[in-house]
């Protein structure tokens, strides 16, 4: 047993071994704090009224869906209410929306990820059609998770300022309210969460599929900010650059809310039917 006896003559030194002590995966190489521009965040409401204003918002201008399913997956700390304006757009173009069921999005993103792969198949069984999965920052990787488990029903993956690249680099602010919940102080909204939850320490599926994605012959798409206010845009893109779209001056936030955002995406699922089609010529698959 190694000894520690000079960490008491220094209480900064003893309370990070404390903490290390309490918490074995307190330091985690998988989470990096990086210093976004969080104050950008305050400006979303504008990015929403601009949209409410636009042409884009009636419809106008975007490609249009027709009927195909889409299921909407919504951020840390956010829930279905959040997406309601995205779901209600999609639907306003042509698209069958779904909720995620989700009311607090602070679960287990393992557990979580499980239960929309269930919804998937199901809408699947009752649509007939491959479902489009649209998930915003933390949403987006759990609709990542979803491909791996269900890529049988799943017809295309967009993320909107998603950090699934490598390992999560986000705002200070954010990581600590994970941790907040991690250390069973969040007990309202933080449910199934252990010690190692969602950290490189975890041998969860869930992780797994962030760390070592693997190829899948599926399309998938990015809708990410430079000036993201939260997560880091470098770990929210592809890597092919030509699955990117990037959303000039939007926060992370608004890339649910953004005129040009939601343009992007009714592009991206308009990419997703027609390289679908090119596949139901040769194979007859459904899309």
């Amino acid at each position: 047993m190694s000894d520690n006896s000079d960490i008491y003559d220094d209480p900064r030194a003893l309370q990070a071994y404390l903490e290390d002590e309490a918490n074995p995966f307190h330091h985690d190489p998988s989470i990096e704090d990086v210093n976004t521009p969080l104050w950008r965040e305050v400006f979303w409401p504008s990015e929403y009224f601009e949209l409410l204003c636009s042409a884009t918002y009636r419809g106008r201008g975007v490609p249009h869906g027709n009927g195909e399913p889409v299921l909407v997956i919504p951020g840390f700390l956010a829930n279905d209410v959040m997406m309601l304006p995205l779901r209600r757009w999609l639907k306003r173009i042509g698209y069958r929306t779904y909720s995620a069921n989700i009311y607090w999005n602070t679960d287990c993103p393992d557990k979580t990820a499980t239960s929309l792969a269930h919804k998937a198949r199901a809408i699947h069984r009752k649509t007939g059609h491959k479902v489009r999965l649209v998930g915003h920052s933390l949403g987006g990787m759990l609709a990542k998770s979803v491909l791996y488990r269900a890529p049988d029903v799943i017809g295309g993956v967009i993320t909107l300022g998603s950090p699934f690249r490598d390992h999560v680099r986000a705002h200070p602010a954010v990581t600590g309210v994970w941790q907040y919940l991690i250390n069973g102080q969040g007990e309202l909204v933080g449910r199934n969460l252990t010690t190692s939850c969602s950290s490189g320490y975890c041998m969860c599926d869930f992780v797994r599929h962030m760390l070592q994605p693997e190829s899948q012959p599926v399309p998938q798409f990015a809708i990410y900010s430079r000036v993201d206010g939260v997560v880091d845009w470098e770990s929210c893109i592809e890597e092919d650059p030509a699955a990117n779209s990037e959303i000039e001056g939007a926060t992370h936030i608004g890339l649910i809310y953004n005129k040009r955002a939601l343009s992007a995406l009714a592009q991206r699922l308009s990419q997703i039917t027609a390289e679908k089609a090119a596949e139901t010529e040769k194979g007859n698959a459904p899309v």
